[in-house]
């Protein structure tokens, strides 16, 4: 897989972490976010993203807000936004709003090279485990 870059929002800490982990592992680059109201200014520093990991509830902003804000900007119309999240019961919300994909956390570590290849290529990807 050639050099990629991931924008992660999720306000815990240790989350974003091992999610960076696992996408270091598959040689991707990634910046995390854990204050969803700081996403403008960090958008404004990256040059490009080819993959976000959106976590579901943060406070300030939730993943709903904050996707209905990636999806009104021109540049991110090609990017999969991934919907990551403990709240597997939101999966059909998910789905109805517009995330591209879904992972259900924990990210399984096994299965998560095949599902960030998958979704790279631009497959829809909906597992909660």
């Amino acid at each position: 897989m050639s050099q990629r870059h991931a924008l992660i929002i999720d306000d815990n800490p240790t989350n974003g972490s091992v999610l960076a982990n696992m996408l270091a592992d598959e040689n991707v680059d990634n910046t995390r976010l854990t204050n969803p109201k700081q996403l403008d200014a960090t958008l404004k520093n990256l040059s490009s993203i080819d993959v976000v990991f959106l976590d579901l509830e943060m406070p300030g902003l939730n993943g709903y807000e904050v996707l209905e804000r990636l999806k009104s900007d021109v540049h991110f119309q090609t990017v999969p936004i991934v919907a990551y999240t403990v709240h597997i019961s939101e999966i059909n919300t998910a789905h109805q709003v517009g995330f591209d994909s879904f992972l259900g956390k924990p990210l399984n570590p096994d299965k998560f090279p095949e599902q960030l290849a998958r979704i790279l290529r631009g497959e829809r990807v909906w597992e909660v485990t």
